[in-house]
């Protein structure tokens, strides 16, 4: 069902209500026809700017008012997104997924390798913003058809951050270089174990202290492990969860072992490409003193 869920928010959130409906029936459409998650996805812009068109530019009786937008909108969109998905957009959609799912199926190991880099950096370099939502929204494309390999990938980029900056720190000491001031320490308190379950936002106060070094030794990570994961098929069947989605992992120890690994070497890039700071510096930031409300002047009348 997912073709369906996803059309059926796609058009809602163009078209408010009236897109409910022809969102679902596209939805359905694209399971019925072979077009899976694409056929959803797209669809539900059809299906939501078709209402919304509509809704704007459909004009009723003043009598059939109160029926334009619950039955009149969904029922025409219906008819006209069906027979657009059903007769001209389906079969090439259907073809183009097919295509995708036996490419995809038929690369050699060189090529999987590359493939997993490639996952691997767009999926960590902006710690769960955009980049990295267009490929989840890809990804589960693919896991809709069965190809759970590159999703694994996303997961396993998703944490390297969070690892591989809490890695660093336990290499100050032995190095002998301070690259987290304290502030910094206190973040990974709370970032590995978000990290753990899959988020990165707990990192937001490293990485924007340093921006690019941290971009570069995420992206190092993310390429190694994806890369060592498509090599070794570890495999989700589930979208999200970090650690606690192993159990639902085929070879998840393999997994685990590249997600180490993209740490490992997040880690040590990180640490060459910091800067030695002062572990007691504060970040100091100033805010203006709020000043007394006067409520002499506020009067009632």
């Amino acid at each position: 069902m997912l073709p369906v869920v996803i059309a059926t928010g796609i058009a809602y959130s163009i078209a408010d209500k009236p897109g409910i409906a022809p969102g679902f029936l596209i939805g359905l459409v694209s399971i019925d026809i072979g077009a899976g998650f694409i056929g959803g996805f797209i669809g539900g812009y059809i299906a939501g700017y078709t209402a919304k068109l509509l809704r704007d530019k459909l004009r009723v009786p003043k009598w059939a008012e109160g029926l334009k937008p619950m039955l009149i909108i969904p029922f025409i969109s219906s008819i006209i997104v069906g027979i657009v998905m059903y007769y001209i957009l389906g079969t090439p959609i259907r073809l183009g997924t097919e295509a995708l799912n036996n490419f995809l199926l038929g690369l050699d190991t060189s090529q999987k390798v590359l493939f997993g880099a490639i996952i691997g950096i767009l999926s960590s370099i902006d710690y769960g913003g955009p980049i990295n939502k267009v490929v989840f929204a890809f990804l589960l494309s693919l896991q809709s058809e069965g190809i759970n390999e590159p999703m694994a990938v996303l997961m396993l980029a998703s944490m390297v951050t969070p690892f591989g900056m809490t890695i660093a720190y336990f290499f100050q000491k032995p190095f002998r270089k301070n690259i987290y001031t304290q502030d910094e320490v206190e973040t990974l308190k709370t970032a590995f174990p978000m990290g753990v379950t899959m988020i990165t936002e707990g990192c937001f106060p490293i990485i924007f202290n340093d921006l690019w070094r941290c971009i570069v030794a995420t992206g190092i990570g993310g390429a190694i492990g994806g890369a060592l994961n498509m090599l070794w098929g570890g495999a989700s069947s589930v979208p999200h969860g970090g650690l606690f989605a192993m159990v639902a992992m085929v070879n998840p120890w393999q997994w685990f072992a590249a997600l180490m690994i993209g740490s490992l070497a997040t880690a040590v890039v990180l640490f060459i490409l910091k800067k030695p700071v002062d572990k007691d510096a504060v970040s100091i930031m100033s805010i203006e003193d709020e000043k007394d409300i006067n409520m002499d002047d506020l009067k009632f009348s």
